[in-house]
């Protein structure tokens, strides 16, 4: 009798044992644990990041559509044939400086 009550007891201690195993190591590394929080947490910043260059592209691409739209600006619109049609007049010499990775 005594040695099915020891059974029962460790089956409970080693039932505690395994469960405590389980929640710990889901804790850890299951599908919403601690490396997949921090993971997605980095993604997060990544997407941010990049969230925050389109955001000022589109700012700055609206700034340019609407010197184009309503009240012409003459001064940008010819930089803007200058710089993408390599444009002058009869009388300039157009020297290029230096190649400009820029988007207009």
């Amino acid at each position: 009798m005594k040695v099915f009550e020891i059974l029962k007891n460790k089956k409970l201690f080693f039932f505690q044992i395994f469960l405590t195993f389980y929640m710990g190591i889901n804790l850890i590394g299951g599908e919403r644990g601690l490396i997949s929080y921090f993971e997605k947490k980095n993604y997060e910043k990544k997407l941010s990041i990049k969230n925050s260059k389109l955001k000022k592209n589109l700012a700055l691409t609206e700034h340019k559509n609407k010197l184009l739209s309503e009240n012409l600006d003459f001064d940008y619109l010819e930089t803007l044939y200058r710089t993408k049609l390599k444009f002058g007049k009869k009388n300039e010499i157009l020297i290029r400086l230096k190649k400009r990775n820029k988007i207009c």
